[in-house]
């Protein structure tokens, strides 16, 4: 190393007393602690932080944010407050990448610590941000150390956060310089923006949305078709970001590097060394940047990183096994080192046009590998396991690395398990034990595709045989004034594995996910007593689904118990015949939209005399409705009267068969039979059936007309088809939903209740008429 690169034993308070550090990032994970180094180590420090508005949120606003942290308290109550802070320490800087505003004439150094740090963005957006984000700030650097002809009037000193890993898919030692490759970043960055574009346009072919649409009338048709419309274009978008992301995946892989992230990672640093030529230029290169060591805390964090998530895993007992090779180095560094060399670094003069690199890793010369992070892992939670409720102590899996290939193996077959499970599902019975197997299939159906991405995702890390050696980085530590080792160290050879991941890390980051835990062990029901409801009765609504929700039962039972009494035997069984000859043609519509077979089966009706019909259902056939309602149902309805709300029962059933249920509602929205003038039903209806969309289309109207505050009504439904109406409430409820509104509920975090009935009479009996 140059004798310019050392600090020949001066304070770095002194070295960078008077200077300014414009940095970028300072939101993120390391911008934040090294803002935090720069206010509270670096007394004659000014810092200059580049900041993006966010919504309605100006850049000071979020600086402001950012300093009222726990982290900043003792140097903002040292400056007298936030205010005070910014006037005299931090100039904020409004702008974005690759947006970038004219920068401080006046600054010292430029420290670019923004970046997409994802390991599978997509594409465009990688290469938006790490390469187009940095030729832009590269070119507003030379622009404000350059007189009007363009003439650099002084020279800045550049200093680029990278990573370790744009060594791409090498093994062995890596040395602290640039990585040798002829690939054109400016041709990569517009065929990536080609890329983005030919995908969009690929996503909107006629083809490719009717393929969409079909999958998503599959699943969600029955509710109608905004809400078809709604997930048809969600799955658009994520077919989109699924192929940039495989995109920049293969193209990044074909080239020699891991993944998009690493690929756009090293043309950045290409950018920096060809428009840094005539600068003094610093490239720091950290490997896996982990929870602090030391300072602000023990431990400190922002946001889960790479390991965070695996290890968490692990301690819940969700990750059976893990496809590493044991005896792979996992190169670790804690937070703290990364800032402490990065602002060792911005105390260097490398030579002009000489760019320097920086490794800031444990493996070269403190290996941690990835069976001894498993052992300390596993000894944390064996002392500190999770708990869940109700049956102790997560049971811990025992890893024996047997290899991808196994593992693979392992998941696919799983994944098949999976998806034969949830087949099985659509053809099984409503009921508490079928919700209770969907909830299992799904919280499988989620571990297993939490497998696969990160499996996928950190693949080639997992068997990574890289060594970054860190003389450079090593012997900058070492030229540290003595006083300052205590308060700037980046020797990660001097890092205890045990106590970093079994007394800092671990703890860390599993205290947040316990507090979780436990705020979720110890929440209120969210099915809470309408009495609870603080806004004004009189704008409350109460809207009950009948069918599944309000009573057992459905169109074609309730139907029979009307049509099948009045006939012989003979009428009955050429009644039953002809409905199962329909049978196929029923649930066709059925599944097609709810609507379209409420119009089919109801044509049964045709002929019938609407009066002799109601004096059925008022005579005989109400104690057989009555039986079926449910008793908590019955009790939610009348608190909620109570209560002052005003209950709705909406429905796609006939009108006649609600007459029994009349007492219980304010208002009845049903079917109504059109009859012509001597009063019998056509095999028509008035209007269309009240189902799927049309609930919240009613819903809204009615709020309007009478001054009804929806976001503080409820309503109540038991199938995916009620979801609209579920949506537009501020208080849905789901009464022992199939399984496509279990899982709605589960996205969302709707209550979820059970209620049933006790008929004394099996299903299959038939009310008796007085002629019986």
């Amino acid at each position: 190393m140059a004798e310019g690169q050392v600090l020949n034993g001066s304070r770095l308070e002194d070295l960078l007393s008077g200077k300014k550090i414009v940095m970028t990032g300072v939101t993120g994970f390391i911008g934040e602690q090294l803002l935090w180094k720069i206010l509270t180590d670096l007394p004659g420090t000014t810092a200059g932080v580049l900041v993006r508005p966010k919504g309605p949120r100006s850049a000071t606003d979020r600086v402001r944010s950012l300093l009222e942290k726990p982290i900043f308290d003792e140097v903002r109550n040292a400056a007298g407050g936030v205010e005070a802070l910014l006037e005299d320490r931090v100039q904020v800087i409004e702008g974005d990448l690759p947006n970038v505003p004219k920068l401080p004439r006046d600054m010292d150094v430029l420290v670019h610590c923004a970046g997409d740090v994802s390991f599978d963005p997509p594409i465009d957006r990688a290469f938006q941000t790490n390469v187009v984000g940095t030729r832009a700030l590269m070119t507003r650097l030379r622009e404000s150390c350059s007189d009007a002809e363009g003439n650099l009037e002084r020279v800045p000193h550049y200093v680029h956060i990278s990573t370790a890993y744009t060594a791409g898919r090498r093994r062995g030692h890596i040395l602290e310089n640039a990585h040798a490759n002829d690939v054109d970043y400016n041709v990569e960055a517009e065929a990536a923006e080609t890329m983005a574009r030919r995908i969009e346009a690929d996503s909107r072919t006629p083809a490719k949305l009717a393929e969409l649409r079909r999958r998503s009338e599959r699943d969600h048709g029955k509710a109608g078709y905004l809400t078809t419309a709604e997930h048809t274009e969600k799955l658009r978008q994520e077919w989109v970001a699924d192929k940039l992301i495989e995109a920049g995946t293969e193209r990044a892989r074909s080239l020699g590097w891991t993944d998009v992230y690493t690929f756009a990672k090293t043309m950045g640093e290409n950018i920096v060394a060809d428009l840094g030529r005539d600068m003094r230029v610093s490239i720091v290169r950290p490997a896996i940047v982990e929870s602090s060591l030391r300072y602000p805390h023990p431990g400190w964090i922002e946001g889960f990183k790479m390991a965070e998530p695996i290890i968490l895993a692990y301690g819940k007992g969700n990750l059976p096994e893990f496809p590493a090779s044991p005896d792979s180095v996992i190169d670790i560094v804690p937070c703290d080192h990364v800032v402490n060399a990065i602002l060792a670094v911005c105390a260097t003069e490398p030579e002009v046009g000489d760019p320097e690199f920086y490794h800031v890793a444990s493996g070269s010369r403190n290996p941690l590998t990835f069976r001894r992070l498993y052992e300390l892992v596993r000894g944390y939670f064996a002392e500190h396991p999770f708990e869940k409720p109700g049956s102790g102590a997560v049971s811990l899996p025992v890893w024996d690395f047997p290899g991808w290939a196994r593992v693979e193996r392992l998941l696919a077959t799983s994944e098949v398990a999976s998806r034969g499970a949830d087949r099985l599902l659509a053809f099984a019975p409503r009921g508490r034990r079928t919700r209770q197997i969907v909830s299992e299939v799904d919280k499988s159906r989620k571990k297993l595709d939490f497998l696969r991405r990160y499996f996928k995702i950190y693949m080639e890390y997992l068997r990574s045989e890289l060594h970054f050696v860190d003389d450079h980085t090593l012997a900058l530590h070492r030229s540290l004034h003595p006083d300052d080792v205590a308060a700037f160290a980046f020797d990660t050879s001097e890092v205890d594995w045990y106590e970093y991941i079994v007394e800092i890390h671990c703890p860390s980051i599993t205290e947040p996910v316990r507090r979780n835990d436990r705020r979720k062990a110890q929440a209120p029901p969210t099915f809470r007593d309408p009495s609870e409801n603080t806004a004004d009765p009189s704008t409350v609504v109460a809207v009950f689904d009948l069918d599944g929700t309000v009573m057992s039962g459905n169109v074609v039972e309730t139907y029979l118990w009307t049509r099948l009494p009045e006939l012989n035997g003979r009428g009955r069984l050429r009644e039953l015949g002809s409905i199962i000859g329909k049978l196929p043609e029923y649930l066709r519509a059925e599944h097609t939209e709810r609507g379209t077979f409420l119009r089919a089966f109801y044509r049964r009706y045709a002929g019938a005399d609407l009066a002799e019909l109601e004096r059925v259902i008022d005579e005989e056939i109400t104690p057989h409705i009555l039986e079926r309602v449910s008793s908590d149902a019955i009790r939610r309805i009348r608190a909620h009267r109570e209560a002052g709300h005003r209950t709705i029962l909406m429905t796609g059933a006939i009108r006649p068969l609600t007459r029994p249920l009349a007492p219980l509602f304010d208002e009845i929205v049903a079917a109504e039979l059109l009859t012509d003038e001597d009063g019998r039903c056509t095999g028509f209806l008035s209007s269309p059936p009240m189902v799927g969309e049309s609930r919240p289309a009613w819903l809204r109207h009615y709020a309007e007309v009478h001054g009804v505050d929806l976001s503080a009504s409820y309503a109540y439904g038991d199938s995916h088809v009620d979801l609209p109406m579920l949506s537009v409430v501020g208080h849905p409820v789901a009464v022992n939903p199939d399984r496509g509104l279990l899982r709605a509920t589960h996205a969302y975090k709707w209550s979820v209740v059970d209620w049933e009935a006790s008929p004394q009479m099996p299903r299959w009996t038939l009310p008796r008429t007085k002629e019986n």
